[in-house]
């Protein structure tokens, strides 16, 4: 089995830090004429509900849908002609299959992706679209990291993880980038955190940008471990599978790479109810006129519900993606109250 350059193999020293804001504007750089500058939207309703002044990062209109783009076409874009020939594996809810399958297509490679098969049709149909084999599995009972590392060694694919990789957050890391260039300083980002890529490259770069701000990261409030892990100090996993409709955050342990970011860089790590998320994606819909999914709802629902004390003055917010299909959505909308 191949996979994408370790951190060993970018002759990182020991003890350096494994992403730094100088891999983040070089990811950036890869990035261009490939991913899209996703545009920050304003709110006056919004700023008047929440208190503050909103700036949102619309990663629902980056390509697949999500900033997942971001990081599997930088991963993905370094790897030797040789080893795109053979292909790319990958192991996904949704989002990050979209993208490793469309990152293999652009760079002329192809790509086997292990989902769940309880997965949102919408994002099933759209990773085949870019032309991807997919293998389901149960993500109840089944390892997707065992499934996706015997069929990239079996198969002679490159492995491209989800998070666990410099090159993946230093990619994510580039909406930040592009938040704060646009913005100028903020208080404090607020940022949803799954397996903890996006949170540990949006710290990295918003951190190097300006030392003091806070970022802060957002979990459904089913599948907290990166809020326990950082009150305990180390990495803990939750018992099971967290049932949250926020499918994209149903992590059970953080990233050990992404978490040694995150515990040094996070502010703190809020939570929110899955009627939260609902109410912040309706308010997405009718007033913003935007269509976002769950996960990339819940830095917008910390705010509404008022989780984010102190309250910054001027608050960026990566809104991470927008893949719902149109029953899910409506389905939601109608368990939210009167849709």
């Amino acid at each position: 089995m191949s996979g994408i350059p370790s951190t060993e193999d970018r002759g990182a020293a020991p003890g350096t830090e494994p992403v730094t804001l100088a891999d983040v504007r070089d990811a950036a750089d890869r990035l261009k004429g490939a991913a899209h500058r996703t545009p920050v939207l304003r709110s006056r309703t919004l700023d008047r509900l929440v208190g503050a002044e909103v700036h949102l990062k619309c990663e629902n209109f980056q390509r697949v849908g999500a900033f997942k783009f971001r990081g599997a076409y930088n991963a993905v874009c370094r790897l030797p002609s040789a080893q795109l020939a053979n292909g790319v594996a990958a192991y996904s809810s949704g989002n990050h299959a979209q993208a490793v399958a469309l990152a293999a297509r652009e760079l002329g490679s192809r790509a086997v992706i292990v989902m769940p098969e309880d997965s949102p049709r919408s994002k099933i149909d759209a990773t085949a679209d870019y032309g991807a084999e997919i293998v389901t599995y149960d993500r109840y009972t089944e390892d997707r990291e065992a499934i996706g590392r015997r069929l990239a060694e079996e198969r002679g694919l490159a492995l491209v993880p989800p998070y666990e990789h410099p090159h993946i957050i230093a990619g994510q890391g580039t909406a930040a980038l592009e938040l704060l260039e646009e913005t100028g300083e903020l208080d404090a980002l607020v940022v949803p955190v799954g397996g903890g890529g996006l949170a540990a490259g949006s710290a990295t770069a918003a951190k190097g940008l300006h030392p003091e701000i806070r970022v802060i990261g957002v979990e459904p409030e089913a599948g907290d471990d990166t809020r326990r892990s950082l009150a305990a100090g180390r990495r803990v996993s939750l018992e099971e599978v967290p049932r949250t409709i926020a499918d994209g955050q149903a992590a059970v342990t953080p990233g050990e790479l992404t978490f040694s970011v995150n515990r040094r860089l996070l502010s703190a790590v809020e939570v929110v109810s899955d009627e939260e998320i609902r109410a912040a994606m309706r308010l997405a819909f009718e007033r913003l006129k935007i269509v976002i999914e769950p996960s990339g709802a819940t830095g917008v629902a910390a705010l509404l519900a008022g989780r984010i004390d102190p309250l910054p003055a001027r608050v960026g917010v990566v809104v991470s993606g927008g893949n719902i299909g149109i029953r899910r959505f409506l389905e939601l909308m109608r368990e939210d109250g009167d849709g």
